[in-house]
């Protein structure tokens, strides 16, 4: 029979390593993200975000978020892809972690980027997840490096990514908002220098995914 993961491979992708869970962004879940973005990301001056997409009227972040997430599985294909993952941590949705590639067959690389609900900030889940997330790209879709980025004055997210073991890799200048001038630190996380989550991951669903990107 036809499904859904099975049109869609990322659907059925799960990913767990002890309290923390990262899956496929099925439309149930979308309902539950759209929520968590209504309820907060960061302070109202703040913007963590090179698309400042969090700024949108409360009563239309859940639609923009769905759209956004069909987007990415309608233009996902092995040239150009997003691989965005719902996290969830003790059976509670808490955030997205994903990345972003293209020529991934070639560079075997690409930016991972995620947000938090508000209400769970502060408690370490950023870190694991995105260990776990790293450490799913090496040892199940053949990274060889990924990139990451965050504006100099994101304290929170350039600590998470030197507590996994990011390295700096240059600045840039780039316009934040209009008028506004921010600076982006890049960084670069390789294999070996990964700081791996002490709980070990069990993966299912990764050989739809590895089709899907052009890696079977």
């Amino acid at each position: 029979m036809t499904t859904a993961a099975s049109v869609f491979p990322v659907l059925g992708l799960r990913v767990t390593a002890g309290p923390l869970e990262l899956c496929g962004i099925t439309d149930d879940l979308l309902a539950g993200l759209g929520d968590l973005a209504v309820a907060g990301i960061h302070d109202p001056d703040a913007m963590p975000f090179f698309v400042p997409w969090s700024t949108a009227p409360a009563e239309e972040l859940p639609r923009n978020l769905a759209r956004y997430h069909w987007g990415v599985r309608s233009r996902f294909a092995p040239e150009t892809w997003s691989l965005e993952l719902a996290v969830l941590w003790e059976g509670e949705l808490v955030g997205v972690q994903g990345i972003s590639t293209k020529d991934y067959l070639v560079t075997r690389t690409g930016e991972t980027g995620s947000w938090l609900g508000r209400a769970h900030q502060g408690r370490g889940i950023g870190t694991v997840m995105r260990q776990v997330f790293c450490a799913f790209l090496f040892d199940h879709l053949d990274a060889a490096e990924v990139t990451s980025a965050a504006f100099t004055d994101n304290p929170a997210s350039l600590a998470v990514s030197r507590k996994v073991g990011y390295r700096e890799n240059g600045v840039r200048r780039v316009v934040r908002r209009p008028g506004e001038l921010a600076v982006v630190q890049e960084l670069v996380l390789a294999p070996e220098d990964l700081v791996r989550y002490q709980e070990p991951l069990e993966v299912t669903g990764v050989a739809g995914v590895r089709d899907l990107v052009g890696l079977a």
